[in-house]
Order: structure tokens, then C-alpha cells, then sequence
């Protein structure tokens, strides 16, 4: 069934058999969001060595304690969002505000960069405390987003299936695998 215009919605209404469990604020199908988290999350994490040990001029040995306190943090965070989420704001609001902190924190992230970097054969002069502070209040704005999309996002994604419906609840069953 096509649209008005002339796309494809992305969930079926309930006259063709599927219900929509999940909407946005304007009863719309909510859209997923959990790739963009992923890959800020893991494109952060996965050059977080580098940039403390090149342009920041971090120790290894303190680059690699610094990324494990944080990925510990991060990991561990979304406990409480998912207490903030199921007790006062509904997982709706939360994956939105973690949006919002998101985009936040990478934006203060890009910010913070050590622009006084020249090519590979100058060391990068020292960056200044405001810097330091910026880059990790902005690392760890982003361990805050993760707490609110990590516990939403899967669940908010489950909501889709109706579970009445054998085929959907089939599609269901597989989701997590």
C-alpha cells in the first residue's frame, strides 16, 4: 500500500493486519535510531587510543586507563536510564532527550579537537585545560546518550511486533537473534 506520497510507509496500519504498537507524538511509526547510536558510540570507542595518545600526547598506559574508566561508565549508565525511562519520562522521551545529548556531546567532541596539530614530523604542542575539560565532558555526554538509547531503542523496536498475530509474533521471537 502506497502512501500519498508515493513511498512505502514503514509500518503496515491495522486494516492490512499489523498493528502499530510504537508511534511518536503525532501517532506516526516511530523511526529507528539505533544504527546512529551504534555508530557514534563505536566510532568514538574504537579511535578513542589514538587521539589521547597522538594529539592529546596521553601516556599509553594512561590513554588505555582513561578509554576503560569510560567504557565502564558507558556501559554500566544504561541501568539508570532504563530506571529513568520505565519511572518518569517513558522510553519515547528518554530515547529523544539521549538524542538531544548526543548530538550535544559529538558536536562538543568535534570542538574540542587539538587544532594546533601540525603534519607528522612536528609533536602537537600540549592542549590547554578548557580543551581537556571540553573533550572529556563531551566523552562522557556521549556515555549519558548511550544510558537512554541502549535500554529504548531495542524495546522500543520490540513494540513494533503484535503479538496476537502468529506471524508477527514469529517475527518477534527472532528480533533479539
Amino acid at each position: 500500500m502506497a502512501s500519498s506520497s508515493g513511498s512505502d510507509p514503514l509500518l503496515a496500519g491495522k486494516d492490512e493486519g499489523m498493528a502499530v504498537a510504537a508511534v511518536d507524538h503525532r501517532g506516526r511509526p516511530a523511526s529507528p535510531v539505533e544504527i546512529a547510536e551504534r555508530l557514534s558510540f563505536f566510532g568514538v570507542s574504537f579511535n578513542l587510543i589514538t587521539y589521547l595518545t597522538g594529539p592529546l600526547g596521553e601516556g599509553i598506559a594512561e590513554a588505555a586507563s582513561a578509554i576503560n574508566i569510560w567504557n565502564g561508565v558507558a556501559q554500566l549508565l544504561p541501568l539508570l536510564g532504563a530506571a529513568v525511562a520505565d519511572s518518569w519520562l517513558g522510553r519515547y522521551r528518554t530515547i529523544m532527550l539521549a538524542s538531544v545529548i548526543y548530538i550535544l556531546a559529538l558536536a562538543m567532541l568535534a570542538l574540542s579537537r587539538n587544532d594546533k596539530c601540525g603534519d607528522a614530523s612536528t609533536p602537537c604542542p600540549p592542549p590547554s585545560g578548557l580543551q581537556m575539560a571540553a573533550f572529556y565532558t563531551s566523552l562522557y555526554m556521549v556515555g549519558l546518550a548511550q544510558a537512554g538509547h541502549k535500554p529504548c531503542v531495542q524495546a522500543f523496536g520490540a513494540d513494533q511486533f503484535d503479538e496476537s498475530n502468529p506471524r508477527e509474533a514469529a517475527s518477534r521471537s527472532t528480533f533479539f537473534n
